[in-house]
């Protein structure tokens, strides 16, 4: 029978285990994917540990948000796929119950999108919860325009690089923000217009200097925490920030300074919208297609091994993501 990862209890990777059960036949509006692979998240480490903000119900919960494969049924109402089609999952919001960490999975139909033909399985695993985090941040909710200088903190992490590569694509200027020096040429190689160490570096002297005086126009701060308060000296007057992440789980303080437009912003906010997900799919699919976009890859392991992809997803900080296949 099909293989499941679950947990029964919270705790660290060794929580997980793997257990065999029947595909589910998929309801009207539905599609069962044949899982060929999915990608690690920090979520997916939350929700095992305990820690996520949203209550996950225990025992025999499953994990994953994003992942791609093969449609393997439909039900009835589902119009615009078929059996064999390859796809992207755009999002499980109820990933403990139905999560990709799993050799099936149902979905409703207009849960996935068909995966772009030169993507491979890897990287299409990989792409999406990147990839559109980035863009709802950046295009959807800061409406990000060509010429924008834009600040992207954690830039080496895979929302940062797909940011960087978004911008690029858009003919917006990408400014990388890292906590090392020894990252700024991998950031550069990666598609940053300037790279910004900040150990070494006055993030706002160094955005003033890169933008000509004038600040950043937009931030997508994807740590939060106290360091919010630099960057937004770093912006220009009327600019906007995007808090799109929460690397450092400490409180960021009251916004003060020059006048700006903050959003906190959630992907769900724009995968679980029909008609935000097909603007994704057409800017991901030319995107793919001119060789613009492309997700960086840490390390794969197969589901035997779940449990490693775990322990090293906790290593961190990777310059990928995570990828398991089944």
């Amino acid at each position: 029978m099909p293989r499941v990862v679950v947990f029964d209890e919270f705790g660290g990777p060794e929580a997980m285990h793997i257990v065999e059960e029947p595909a589910l036949e998929p309801n009207a509006g539905e599609v069962r994917v044949r899982i060929e692979a999915f990608a690690v998240n920090p979520l997916d480490q939350m929700m095992r540990s305990g820690t996520s903000p949203v209550p996950i119900p225990l025992p025999h919960a499953r994990l994953g948000v994003e992942g791609t494969g093969v449609v393997d049924a439909l039900g009835p109402q589902v119009t615009g796929l078929k059996i064999g089609d390859p796809v992207i999952l755009t999002a499980i919001p109820d990933a403990s119950v139905r999560g990709s960490y799993a050799e099936y999975t149902t979905v409703p139909a207009n849960r996935v999108i068909v995966r772009p033909a030169s993507l491979g399985v890897t990287e299409a695993a990989a792409i999406w919860v990147a990839f559109s985090t980035a863009f709802g941040a950046l295009v959807e909710k800061a409406r990000m325009r060509p010429g924008d200088h834009v600040l992207i903190t954690a830039a080496s992490g895979s929302v940062g690089r797909a940011a960087m590569q978004i911008a690029n694509q858009i003919g917006a200027v990408p400014i990388a923000v890292t906590r090392h020096a020894a990252k700024k040429d991998d950031l550069l190689a990666a598609g940053a217009a300037a790279a910004i160490a900040t150990d070494q570096t006055d993030i706002a002297q160094a955005v003033h200097h890169h933008t000509g005086g004038t600040g950043a126009d937009i931030i997508l701060d994807l740590v939060t925490g106290p360091g919010q308060q630099d960057l937004l000296t770093a912006a220009r007057p009327g600019g906007t920030l995007v808090a799109a992440g929460f690397l450092d789980p400490r409180p960021a303080p009251f916004p003060t300074g020059a006048p700006l437009t903050i959003y906190s912003y959630q992907s769900f906010e724009h995968t679980l919208d029909d008609v935000v997900v097909k603007r994704m799919s057409a800017f991901l699919n030319a995107g793919v297609r001119l060789g613009a976009l492309q997700p960086a890859i840490d390390k794969v392991f197969t589901l035997n091994d779940i449990v490693e992809a775990h322990r090293h997803l906790e290593k961190g900080p990777h310059t990928g993501k995570v990828v398991v296949t089944t």
